[in-house]
């Protein structure tokens, strides 16, 4: 078996290459022509990868990659999925993380309608939620551009399963973290911070919405669950998600708790960090998951943050006894 990554230097992208690659396929890998790639992530299995130069951007390069590499499945994670810059870059956010979607499902239809497509959808759809908690059929009501980008990238995705019969499923993901998410989430933020204070290399951690809820789980479960949706007999679109909330507060003291610190001497809440329209509570049902694709995590919200917090810590001592 053959499979294609757009974004496969990313969290997601790189978690999912290792499962996949554990799994006897040969991998594909799609990133940006750049001056200056990034490869760190995917550094440990980078030799037993193929990388191809294209771009969401540029239909022509997405159908040269799928026809040299010619794959049988084909995940696409690239996006610009940090929700902030969304409000500062909407009409990028569109291109990239909407209109990227069509290019890569329109490249698929023109090289083989038969490979089985993946769409990662996203929680931030909801928004404005209808009803907790959500499902498959809950409503969407996005609050940033990056949200509203992924709902045309989701019914996009379901218009090519229903006029061109691709295998199209989408997985609408809840936030999943690791010690490889990019510094910019907050999540990241926190422990990296709260290693820096623990080490004495910073005084402070500046946060926005301390009340602000989401359904936090770890990325190494959640590609497992990317793979089982096209692994089944039909295509259908399925919630990822734990079934628990938790605050930015209670990520924060629980952070600092394990390197033995107490959180409110140290957090100091930023009104410029707010967004413009929050969204203030997102919890998963994934019941569809559990019950067809056989999926749960297995990552609990407080082995995350201390996996998290305890990966920062020794990156900073390693760069410490390097310099």
């Amino acid at each position: 078996m053959r499979a294609m990554i757009t974004g496969i230097t990313g969290q997601d992208g790189s978690y999912l290459a290792e499962f996949l690659l554990e799994r006897g396929y040969e991998v594909g890998g799609v990133v940006r022509r750049s001056s200056s790639e990034r490869f760190d992530r995917i550094d440990a299995i980078r030799d037993s990868v193929t990388i191809f130069q294209a771009d969401i951007h540029d239909q022509t390069s997405m159908i040269s990659a799928l026809r040299e590499f010619r794959p049988h499945e084909l995940y696409h994670l690239a996006a610009q999925s940090f929700v902030p810059t969304s409000w500062a870059q909407p009409v990028l956010t569109g291109e990239f993380t909407g209109l990227g979607v069509t290019r890569a499902l329109e490249a698929v239809r023109q090289v083989d309608p038969s490979i089985k497509f993946y769409q990662a959808s996203s929680s931030e759809m909801f928004g404005k939620v209808q009803e907790i908690p959500q499902t498959e059929r809950t409503p969407f009501w996005p609050r940033s551009p990056y949200g509203v980008a992924k709902v045309y990238g989701h019914w996009i995705t379901v218009n090519y399963r229903e006029s061109y019969g691709i295998f199209a499923a989408s997985g609408i993901l809840f936030n999943h973290e690791s010690p490889r998410r990019g510094l910019e989430f907050v999540t990241r933020k926190i422990s990296r911070t709260v290693a820096k204070i623990a080490l004495g290399r910073a005084e402070e951690l500046r946060l926005g919405n301390l009340d602000a809820r989401r359904d936090w789980g770890f990325a190494g479960d959640y590609v497992k669950a990317m793979w089982l949706m096209l692994q089944q007999d039909k295509p259908e679109d399925y919630v990822i998600a734990t079934g628990e909330t938790h605050s930015v507060r209670e990520f924060a003291e629980r952070a600092f708790a394990r390197v033995g610190l107490d959180w409110e001497k140290y957090v100091v809440v930023d009104p410029a960090l707010y967004r413009p329209a929050e969204v203030d509570q997102l919890i998963g049902d994934a019941g569809k998951a559990r019950e067809k694709l056989g999926w749960t995590p297995e990552v609990s919200f407080d082995e995350l943050v201390n996996l998290m917090v305890d990966a920062d810590v020794a990156a900073l001592e390693r760069e410490t006894c390097e310099s």
